[in-house]
């Protein structure tokens, strides 16, 4: 399976772990805090987490430092991060050494990170924004984009993010509105016989509902996802359409065409597959926007009839 997406790159805490109450009273401290002047708000800002990273630039502040940035470029693409961010390495095991190099006002961590708050907090303070686990995880995301805003002195760029994504998805809706109420299985193929599921708490399943598709996996997942599902199970979603989120390797792609496994599923054989560029399924604002940009472009066609 692709593995590069990697929720955090290290040890999850579990949805249970993570309360909706949780995070509306992180939000409150952060208002507390935040009713600073702007001049105290944190100016070099490090971002271990992705979801953060892709928050802080749609903030318009480039942060100091990020974590395996290499990845992210290729993996979730936007948006695009300055050369002049520092690389971290591994989310899971970044560089301390680095980071402390970097002077941060500020680290920006998920709830995935927690065990590693005490070493981070060594170098600089560090806010904590949940996105996961939490019931809607678009809901969440715009929650996070506002009680960043706030933090960083950036409100008026946080309600600007909101509003450009709400436009953006607005306008998938709108094209594709002789969809509407169609399903559809969002997907990262792994091997020309498996692939990974989003289910309809994923950010891509939330952001499926909200330009006026249903998701078609229906099963349970573990933080928006099944891990590998066999491709026998297109058998029973004859109206589907199949969207597969990259990164996807080339010869996997080319597996899986070649496959009379595959040809013989109802999506595949109607052809309704369409393959998408990298999209962080973990991400925040921007990842929704990408998301819905790239889907919306990829079924235009489908929906001209």
């Amino acid at each position: 399976m692709v593995t590069g997406f990697g929720a955090a790159g290290g040890s999850p805490v579990r949805p249970s772990q993570v309360s909706r109450r949780g995070v509306l009273m992180g939000a409150a401290a952060i208002c507390v805090s935040g009713a600073a002047s702007a001049q105290a708000a944190p100016a070099r800002v490090a971002a271990v987490d992705w979801a953060m990273l892709e928050t802080t630039l749609a903030l318009g502040l480039t942060p100091v430092a990020a974590a395996e940035l290499v990845l992210f470029r290729s993996a979730a693409v936007e948006p695009a991060v300055p050369d002049s961010v520092a690389d971290l390495g591994l989310r899971g095991s970044i560089s301390y050494e680095r980071l402390l190099a970097t002077r941060p006002d500020l680290v920006l961590i998920s709830p995935w990170y927690e065990n590693r708050r005490a070493p981070l907090e060594r170098v600089a303070p560090v806010e904590s924004l949940a996105i996961y686990g939490l019931g809607s995880p678009y809901e969440a995301a715009v929650a996070a984009t506002r009680a960043l805003g706030l933090r960083l002195g950036r409100s008026e760029a946080a309600e600007r993010a909101v509003a450009e994504t709400e436009a953006e998805l607005a306008a998938a809706r709108a094209a594709l509105a002789p969809l509407a109420g169609r399903p559809a299985l969002v997907m990262n193929l792994g091997d020309p016989r498996h692939f990974r599921a989003f289910g309809h708490d994923s950010m891509f399943g939330d952001v499926l509902a909200r330009i006026g598709l249903t998701s078609a996996w229906t099963e349970p997942t573990r933080f928006g996802a099944y891990p590998t599902v066999g491709v026998e199970a297109l058998a029973g979603m004859d109206d589907a359409f199949v969207i597969n989120v990259g990164p996807t390797p080339p010869a996997v792609l080319a597996g899986m065409r070649a496959s009379a496994l595959w040809s013989a599923m109802p999506p595949i054989a109607a052809g309704r597959f369409v393959a998408l560029d990298p999209v962080n399924p973990y991400g925040a604002l921007p990842a929704a926007r990408r998301f819905a940009r790239l889907a919306a472009g990829s079924l235009a066609a489908f929906a001209r009839g």
